[in-house]
């Protein structure tokens, strides 16, 4: 089994089981991510680009800095990361957003700690790890 098939299988099981829009939207951004150009890098370049740098050096580093939905969307602006993911998650481009505000930080964390992309052949585990918390 790919990680592709991997990561739809446990978003699927994991969304059918918790019935939440955010383990779907957990596994539709880990897809969308996979299949984005620069995967998690582009995302910390798109938040450090669009003055949201902090966010990224407190995630990265573990800490609970918050960010609105509004701030999700700035620093994600640009990367079309948040409609592949509503399209994946068969969710609205506003859910994914509120969605993310809990979702970017563990991923951040989990795929670039202290802010440095990690290397994509750990994202299956990680992705079980992160879907697991919305069981």
């Amino acid at each position: 089994m790919g990680i592709m098939d991997m990561i739809q299988s446990l978003a699927g099981q994991t969304g059918a089981a918790a019935g939440t829009d955010q383990a779907k939207v957990t596994g539709g951004f880990i897809e969308a991510l996979t299949q984005h150009p620069e995967g998690i890098q582009s995302v910390l370049d798109a938040f450090r680009n669009n003055g949201m740098a902090e966010h990224v050096n407190s995630w990265g580093a573990g800490q609970a800095a918050t960010a609105t939905p509004e701030q999700v969307q700035q620093g994600l602006s640009g990367t079309g990361l948040i409609e592949k993911t509503a399209e994946k998650a068969g969710v609205s481009p506003q859910i994914v957003q509120m969605a993310l505000v809990t979702v970017l930080p563990m991923v951040i964390h989990h795929f670039a700690p202290n802010g440095q992309a990690t290397p994509t052949s750990s994202m299956g585990s990680m992705a079980e790890k992160l879907l697991s918390r919305f069981a």
